[in-house]
């Protein structure tokens, strides 16, 4: 059960309980909480128990981290050669109107929306004064005055304090931007993916799937419901995430798990899947004290972007790729023995000195062996280099590994 440590590490207190329900295992574990508010339920809720869900609080949500049909390795490998559907109704869907949406929007992100054409997405950061990252999220240009936002869960009241606060200042100088926050009641959102989400997709879309490229956005219909469905995840592998009206997201959901090729998924397999394909996880691989350049997202700074210097820690992000960094996240494998969890130390291979810590790590069902990903000296990020990884008090041999561990099969338009 790779991901579920350290989902318990972010999440949960220590005490697990397991009870059951309509006949159904439910393993429940009690949520640190700091707003001490009871979890919501998502739309998906109810089809999440029908199907033997083991129910966890998640970031003040109620979402399965397996089902009772396949372990996480299962499910993890079925997504990779099949499709699987995951319920990420929580994170928080933002829609934004006005004539100056955009100039507000580059005001506290790195991302060249201007350049970017109409339908178009991409993933950004939300950055503070210090080139700190808020939060990592996929932005969509719908039209010129119109964005549609998906942030994380687990920032979901930072990031709206952080819009709203942002977009008053520009209100107050007499710009024209409207924020909608959508709540998990109003709006669901499911994430379809592996090599063969679009095929089932497709059977019951108006959406032409083969137009439909990676990181580009249409709203249409899915199973006769209004959908706006995006070509995007966390995975590594093609698919979408569909956004709906919340009374309709178990429809559209039981509609595509009519086909053979389609199953459930649920917390464990999404956390392991994303660091094969090394993405980071908001919390454990990047926050407030890291840059994208630390974070090896350098990419994400636009080279219009770069020009304009006019995003929030500019000068220091712009200083870092200039001039460069003290740490930077890399990939990290382990052919044998225990996987490396977070915070574990990472030492010099030939000192035995600290060089930097473990943020990510589980068992790689795809490769066997084990995955991870931390932060080390820059002078150690190449791939190849022999580290150490302190693992329950003695040291095991490790590798810097390039990310993604596994080849990325996204839809790219060729």
């Amino acid at each position: 059960m790779c991901s579920l440590q350290s989902l318990r590490r972010v999440c949960f207190t220590k005490k697990i309980l397991n009870v059951k329900q309509s006949g159904v295992a439910i393993c429940k574990l009690r949520a640190y909480s700091e707003s001490g508010k009871q979890p919501s339920k998502t739309p998906l809720y109810d089809l999440h128990i029908k199907y033997g869900g083991k129910v966890v609080d998640f970031a003040g949500f109620l979402l399965p981290v397996q089902y009772s049909d396949q372990s996480v390795s299962a499910s993890h490998l079925f997504t990779r050669k099949s499709a699987s559907i995951f319920d990420v109704s929580h994170m928080l869907q933002t829609n934004v109107k006005g004539k100056d949406c955009i100039a507000w929007f580059e005001s506290i992100c790195p991302v060249d929306l201007k350049g970017m054409a109409v339908g178009s997405s991409s993933l950004t950061v939300f950055l503070n004064n210090k080139g700190g990252i808020i939060d990592d999220l996929i932005v969509t240009k719908v039209n010129n005055e119109t964005l549609y936002i998906v942030s994380n869960a687990g920032r979901l009241d930072v990031d709206k304090e952080h819009m709203k606060e942002t977009s008053e200042i520009f209100r107050k100088k007499g710009k024209d931007v409207n924020i909608e926050f959508w709540d998990v009641n109003q709006r669901g959102l499911i994430a379809v993916q592996g090599p063969k989400a679009a095929a089932a997709v497709q059977s019951l879309t108006d959406i032409q799937m083969n137009d439909l490229f990676f990181m580009t956005s249409r709203v249409g219909s899915v199973a006769g419901v209004p959908c706006r469905v995006t070509r995007c995840g966390y995975t590594g592998e093609d698919g979408v995430e569909i956004s709906m009206a919340a009374g309709e997201a178990g429809l559209v959901t039981e509609a595509l798990l009519q086909s053979d090729d389609v199953k459930l998924a649920g917390l464990g397999a999404r956390d392991s899947l994303r660091l094969e394909a090394g993405l980071c996880l908001y919390g454990n691989d990047i926050d407030e004290s890291v840059t994208p350049v630390e974070a090896n997202l350098t990419w994400l700074i636009s080279k219009p972007r770069r020009a304009e210097a006019n995003f929030p820690g500019a000068e220091i992000i712009l200083n870092q790729i200039k001039g460069g960094v003290s740490k930077r996240r890399v990939g990290i494998r382990m052919e044998t023995g225990a996987p490396a969890r977070k915070d574990a130390l990472l030492k010099d291979a030939k000192t035995g000195e600290v060089v930097g810590k473990v943020t990510s790590g589980c068992p790689s069902p795809s490769l066997g062996g084990n995955v991870a990903m931390g932060y080390v000296a820059e002078a150690l990020k190449k791939a190849g280099t022999d580290l150490l990884v302190n693992i329950r008090g003695k040291d095991a041999p490790c590798l810097v590994e390039k990310m993604p561990f596994v080849p990325s099969h996204y839809y790219v338009k060729k």
